[in-house]
């Protein structure tokens, strides 16, 4: 799932909340409880990956010429997120290696 599709769920999940809030008179609460929800996903997805994530990419380094730019791209702190996109292009091109 690409980071857009995420993006504009999160934004309709956002405006849908927005709307409960008003129905039940309370959207100081909901816009906090949001602020609170986007702040921690946004902290999450770039917070540095644990030392067990970079030697699962020095596993993954020189197998795809692709892969190995994502791993250059992203060095020497590897992001939560960079590592989820890492990861999925060599799945990728892992199993189009196997098909062949």
């Amino acid at each position: 799932m690409s980071l857009s599709i995420i993006l504009i769920i999160a934004v309709l999940l956002s405006v849908a909340f927005h709307f409960v809030g008003v129905y039940t008179g309370s959207k100081k609460t909901i816009w906090l409880m949001l602020l609170i929800f986007w702040a921690g996903s946004f902290g999450l997805a770039t917070s540095e990956v644990k030392p067990a994530g970079y030697k699962e990419i020095e596993k993954m380094k020189g197998a795809f010429s692709d892969t190995d730019k994502l791993i250059e791209e992203s060095m020497p702190e590897v992001s939560i997120y960079e590592m989820v996109v890492i990861k999925k292009s060599y799945n990728v091109n892992k199993s189009k290696n196997e098909q062949k």
